[in-house]
């Protein structure tokens, strides 16, 4: 009986414990779960999961396994409590034991258009080939491996198609666009890569800093083998940029793609800076698109920029941040965290309604403590060198301006996919 009690009530306290552990990270999913409620913020971006309760037991072993916390665990089932979040990684499909995780696209409310293309990467246009998030495929290590297979798929094909300048026009230097790249390169391939950021990376280029990019070994043409677990974004940069260097890898910077059409047997790609005839073409530009403009006068001065790369450079200087989602309040923020900085955010709306609530707590304190200026109900009418002018209810605001940026979103691709013929299905939930 000793013995048995010996045994016993150690393993009670641990079982107790472990219940009580797990009751309370139950509360707190339930807590983010109904604040994401509270903000509208159920809809997820992008690929996600879904979860078959039948199937799932309950392990979490999902949860540690996404980067973003955007899983939890509710009345022991695992499930998605920040969908806004989820930026479709897709970690947690490998790490679920008994196969419950679905990744899909879309949800019943929202649909999400996917391109249709074959089992070769080939659009219903012969000689147009998708590859990498623009189909579907967020994850790096996935979209990388299809820019790979895609050059393969397009050095076969080409053999059927008349001469050009160009053997591919690959547009987009993400991880599809630059595993693309290298693969027209060690294939012998006459290519030119188009991207119409100022960098490297694709959809990670626009990840906020240290943002971790889940993704697992990948062999690319040339290189070989990655050997990347968990990498910060700025580390994964840092690494795509030795490897053009090392590689002498060419991109075309600040090239963006303006025009697609067909010319003879192959197709004529027009960019702002010159024409390219080609044999086969390549998008693999991600699904944000072309940065959301605001159309107005002085939009073309070099002080106007769509994304905010390093918040230091700011310091001291007059910024106007437009928008009024995540992005452009995490901006705003890091800005006003910089010395001498003046922000102001301007929004068209009446108030932050899909936000996190973290961002909007530490946006409220920033405004408190006069960092920031929050003009809500405004829209942006001119800028000039010196200056912005605002409109908020009918008032005419004029800010001494050094910089503005943009922070609205994206023109998503699929108007232009159905211009160019492209088949675009809509997902509302489905794989």
């Amino acid at each position: 009986m000793t013995l048995y009690f010996l045994y016993i009530v150690p393993l009670a306290v641990i079982l107790l414990l472990y219940r009580r552990l797990r009751a309370t990270r139950e509360r707190a999913d339930v807590t983010a779960f109904e604040q994401a409620i509270q903000q509208g913020m159920t809809e997820p971006p992008s690929l996600h999961p879904v979860i078959d309760p039948n199937r799932c037991v309950g392990s979490a072993s999902c949860v540690p396994a996404c980067p973003e916390k955007a899983l939890g665990i509710i009345k022991g089932k695992a499930q998605l409590i920040n969908p806004a979040s989820c930026i479709g990684h897709g970690a947690c499909y490998a790490q679920c034991p008994m196969q419950a995780i679905t990744l899909v696209f879309g949800t019943e409310r929202r649909g999400m258009d996917i391109p249709v293309v074959k089992p070769n990467f080939e659009s219903n246009v012969p000689g147009l080939y998708i590859a990498g998030e623009l189909g579907g495929m967020g994850l790096i290590r996935k979209a990388a491996e299809q820019g790979k297979q895609a050059i393969a798929s397009i050095q076969e094909s080409n053999r059927k198609r008349p001469a050009s300048d160009y053997d591919v026009v690959i547009v987009g230097a993400g991880p599809a666009g630059l595993a693309a790249g290298l693969g027209a390169m060690e294939r012998k391939l006459s290519y030119a890569l188009l991207e119409q950021e100022e960098g490297l990376g694709g959809t990670v280029y626009h990840y906020p800093r240290n943002k971790i990019a889940m993704t697992a070994p990948v062999i690319l043409p040339i290189v070989g083998k990655v050997r990347f677990n968990e990498v910060s974004k700025e580390k994964l940069l840092e690494f795509w940029e030795s490897i053009v260097a090392r590689t002498g890898l060419r991109v075309s910077f600040s090239e963006r793609m303006e025009s697609l059409s067909p010319d003879g047997g192959g197709f004529l790609v027009k960019s702002a800076k010159r024409s390219y005839r080609t044999r086969s073409v390549l998008l693999a530009i991600g699904r944000r698109g072309s940065p959301r403009k605001l159309g107005v006068p002085g939009e073309a001065l070099p002080k106007v920029v769509y994304r905010l790369v390093d918040a230091e450079q700011y310091a001291g200087q007059n910024v106007l941040v437009v928008g009024g989602g995540d992005s452009a309040l995490e901006a705003a923020i890091a800005i006003s965290e910089q010395p001498r900085a003046k922000v102001t955010l301007s929004y068209r709306s009446e108030a932050f309604s899909r936000v996190k609530a973290k961002n909007r707590s530490r946006l409220e304190e920033a405004e408190k403590a006069r960092r920031i200026q929050v003009l809500l109900s405004s829209n942006v009418r001119e800028i000039s060198a010196g200056e912005v002018t605002l409109e908020q209810k009918g008032a005419e605001i004029a800010l001494a301006n050094d910089a503005v940026i943009v922070q609205a979103g994206g023109v998503l691709p699929s108007d232009f996919l159905r211009s160019i013929g492209v088949q675009v299905d809509t997902k509302y939930g489905t794989t």
